[in-house]
């Protein structure tokens, strides 16, 4: 693999161009070289300078200038429109190397953008595109506007309206609230009621550019505190008869809600991915406190509960990143199932690593409540991560996406669908490029799912760990099953956003379903390829699969005490080659 300079030096010798693979190593290196060892007090982008930061409500000056030298805009724009951003996967590795350091950076400083952004890149005209292009690879700044407090993820009652002017274009009316960056961006994606009618034909995106709006008729709300990510620029706009052009209007009118729920696709696949680096910084900073604290004459890794807990989390941390893994590429691979996956990760992704983050405070102790100090990005990490569980993509609102979808998958796909192909599972393959036409609200199909089904015939049960891998995965398939007659049986009613509780349940366990077939695919890819000796070792597919079956509510039998001691060992090995803690296992600074 070429990185860094000999990368440079083959390209400037006229050898062949670097693959994809080489192409975003070299980016993520280049990025963690400039952010640099957040451990150095000397960093400007140390913890400590983070902290302090986030203790005065600003996002890190030193840590934007360092993105805009590097010029990350460019990442959240597709190479077609002259950016770098080719596949949803390797942005997610990008900004996991900001997430891994401060949430509130790598929301206020790009993130926020890129979910604006991708409204315009599925749906955009080519000026749109264009003008979008040059803000973001200038360094400039877009917020997306879907909120209406009154009305929460209930965004086809929102009552902002974008209504059709004489002579042409549509003067703006009403507020939006909770918009980061909306006092600072070039322009802002949106969300506008276009017709009084109801129903979601109503409403459309719109595209509007700061310069040039009516000064006299528009103004910034103020700004919101927050518990976590406190130096995120949070606030609102308020419009009063804002007249703005008719080329500001993306794609058709009255198609805004399928604008935003094809854009929340390749949101919700790619956010909860991102913020795997957060608790890989948390899993690493605990395992430091563990092996140098000494309690009852030990250290505290050597307390059975404290070592279960720091491998737990790390096994954690390998399944949502294994279902990130699968839903970023799908949304290349199979963009027409993309819509349940996404809503899948979104939902239980960051659920799963809070749980985590929770689970670990408590091996920290009295600790994790300091802010300050060694261990004192574990707490702002602690409170930023549920922000990533709120917004228009919420827990609730992507358990709302998958309801309506359990009845079709149990009668059209589960047990009969085919398996989803092997490139889903491999993060260093190659992917085709992104087609936004492909992205469906809805497909009745689950390939993901298959490859739990069909992995029962496949998986070998020589070893003690094989063998818990297939008893595992027969009942996780029978829980399937389970879940398959429950959907069928679902009442009308029960097929809504309007559900009764047990449907949401119901799409609970679909999603912690999703997770083990994707934690299967990754190791049965890993043993084939032989790229990576522990992925491909059935100790930590165990793991995944007893703790997911725990989650669904099932008792297990005890793991082989072989299982334990693997994982544990790889926890101790990253820590001390100083690794990460994630699928890549690659070196990040510090």
């Amino acid at each position: 693999m070429l990185i860094g300079t000999e990368l440079q030096r083959a390209v400037q010798d006229g050898q062949e161009a670097p693959g994809q693979e080489a192409r975003a190593a070299t980016r993520v290196a280049e990025l963690d070289r400039r952010l640099g060892d957040p451990t150095d007090d000397g960093n400007e982008l140390s913890y400590t300078r983070l902290l302090e930061a986030d203790e005065a409500g600003e996002l890190s000056e030193p840590g934007e200038r360092a993105l805009d030298e590097l010029g990350l805009g460019a990442d959240f724009v597709p190479r077609a429109e002259g950016g770098r951003l080719e596949r949803l996967d390797t942005l997610v590795r990008i900004m996991r190397q900001v997430f891994r350091r401060d949430v509130a950076l790598g929301l206020g400083y790009g993130v926020t953008s890129f979910m604006a952004a991708v409204n315009i890149w599925t749906s955009g005209d080519a000026a749109q595109r264009a003008c979008l292009a040059r803000i973001l690879t200038g360094g400039g700044k877009v917020s997306v506007a879907y909120h209406e407090l009154a009305h929460g993820n209930d965004f086809v009652r929102n009552e902002f309206e974008a209504r059709p002017a004489e002579g042409g274009g549509y003067l703006l009316n009403g507020a939006k609230q909770v918009i980061n960056n909306a006092q600072r961006a070039d322009a802002w994606v949106l969300f506008s009621r276009t017709s009084p009618a109801p129903g979601s034909r109503s409403h459309s995106v719109l595209f509007v550019e700061r310069d040039g709006l009516d000064t006299d008729t528009w103004q910034v709300l103020p700004r919101y505190d927050t518990v976590g990510v406190r130096g995120c620029l949070l606030s609102g706009l308020r419009f009063d008869d804002t007249p703005v052009p008719a080329s500001a209007l993306v794609g058709e009118p009255g198609k805004g809600v399928e604008t935003a729920l094809r854009a929340f696709q390749i949101t919700r696949s790619a956010l909860p991915g991102m913020a795997v680096g957060t608790t890989d910084t948390a899993l690493r900073t605990v395992v430091r406190f563990a092996l140098g604290r000494q309690l009852y004459r030990k250290s505290v890794m050597d307390i059975p509960h404290a070592r279960g807990t720091l491998s737990g989390a790390f096994v954690d941390l390998l399944t949502c990143d294994s279902l990130s893994l699968a839903a970023t590429r799908a949304v290349h691979l199979l963009p027409e199932q993309t819509s349940v996956f996404a809503a899948a990760t979104k939902y239980l992704v960051p659920k799963v690593l809070t749980d985590a983050m929770h689970e670990l405070s408590i091996v920290l102790g009295a600790r994790f409540y300091i802010r300050d100090g060694e261990h004192g990005i574990f707490q702002k990490h602690l409170r930023d991560m549920p922000v990533l569980s709120l917004g228009h993509a919420g827990s609730a609102a992507c358990q709302a996406t998958i309801i309506p979808q359990l009845s079709r998958l149990a009668r059209r796909s589960w047990f009969s669908d085919e398996p989803a192909p092997a490139q889903l599972f491999q993060p260093r393959t190659d992917l085709p490029d992104l087609s936004y036409g492909r992205l469906t609200l809805a497909s009745g199909r689950d390939g993901l799912s298959a490859t739990l089904v069909a992995a029962v015939d496949q998986l070998p049960g020589a070893s003690p760990e094989e063998r818990a891998v297939q008893g595992l995965a027969l009942q996780l398939v029978d829980e399937l099953r389970q879940v398959q007659e429950a959907s069928r049986a679902l009442a009308p009613e029960d097929r809504t956003a309007l559900a009764r509780p047990a449907a949401f349940a119901l799409a609970d366990r679909y999603a912690v379903l999703l997770a083990a077939a994707s934690a299967i695919g990754v190791r049965q890819q890993a043993s084939h390829d032989g790229g990576d000796a522990f992925l491909a070792d059935p100790a930590w597919l165990a793991a995944a699969l007893h703790r997911l079956a725990r989650r669904l509510g099932r008792r297990p039998a005890d793991l082989p005490a072989s299982v334990d001691a693997r994982v544990h060992e790889e926890v101790l090995r990253r820590f001390h080659a100083r690794t990460s803690y994630d699928l890549y296992d690659t070196p990040p600074a510090g």
